[in-house]
């Protein structure tokens, strides 16, 4: 653990710092990425010991208080805020809140303009699949050597425009590891192979939740057949509560308070003598 100063100055410790993923090329090693969705899955990802954290904006708060050590980023949707204003002031905002670094997938002109002031910042390479319809819908990149050299420009544009890592989605694996020690972008593969510094798979995908399985994604553990027992439970608990209701039944003695002996007698004939 580092003592470090958040952006929004509590004193504090990471696992990780910048420098510290950035010592990852050429090491040999992998960390670990996932995006919990709420405080039981932070909490999960803490005890199981993921390196990285990638809550949406409105998590980073009630995150934080849960996994107060874990590197965590944080970032917005494409269509989330329209202008660069809007964006910056979101950054600004979570970053305060405990955030180690922002993603967008919006312009080089907005990575530039989050780097300048000083915060660490996430794009995003290969499958864009907000971007799809450009390119033909879902698909793998990198796959020819022309087009992995396009890859290695865009390495190159971020880096001029201060980015401090990228997500990597679908590339070929063999073309990210000839790129990777390349830039000194920290990768974050999704589905890019064991190529990147970091790797990164959702928790529904880890879990066995997600109603689609991506061809990149392994399932881990199958909890989808006990969220159906869990919800085939919760509905009939539901359902045996409204049956008892109709039928004068619920709420049962032991669930009701009493007056004491002889109270409603006393009270009764107070009643009868209004």
């Amino acid at each position: 653990m580092k003592p470090i100063m958040e952006f929004g100055r509590k004193i504090t410790k990471r696992n990780w710092t910048i420098p510290d993923l950035r010592a990852l090329k050429g090491s040999g090693k992998r960390l670990t990425m996932c995006n919990p969705a709420n405080v039981t899955e932070v909490q999960a990802c803490v005890e199981a010991g993921i390196d990285v954290l990638t809550v949406w904006d409105n998590q980073v708060k009630e995150s934080r208080e849960v996994a107060p050590h874990t590197f965590m980023g944080t970032g917005i949707t494409w269509d989330q805020h329209a202008t660069p204003e809007e964006i910056l002031r979101k950054a600004v905002k979570c970053m305060g809140e405990g955030a180690d670094m922002f993603y967008t997938l919006r312009s080089f002109d907005v990575v530039e303009m989050l780097a300048k002031e000083g915060i660490p910042v996430q794009g995003h390479m290969g499958l864009l699949p907000t971007y799809s319809i450009w390119v033909g819908g879902l698909r793998g990149f990198g796959r020819t050597a022309e087009e992995a050299m396009e890859l290695y420009k865009t390495f190159k544009r971020y880096e001029d425009a201060g980015a401090m890592s990228v997500e990597i989605e679908c590339v070929a694996e063999d073309a990210l590891n000839l790129m990777n020690d390349k830039t000194s972008i920290i990768t974050f593969s999704l589905g890019s192979g064991n190529a990147g510094d970091v790797i990164f798979l959702f928790m529904t995908d880890i879990c066995g939740e997600a109603p689609i399985k991506p061809k990149h994604a392994h399932t881990f553990r199958d909890l989808k057949p006990l969220h159906e027992q869990l919800y085939a439970e919760r509905v009939g608990a539901l359902q045996d509560f409204a049956k008892e209701v109709k039928a004068l039944n619920f709420p049962y003695k032991a669930h009701a308070i009493q007056m004491h002996e002889h109270e409603q007698e006393k009270f009764a004939e107070m009643l009868d003598k209004l």
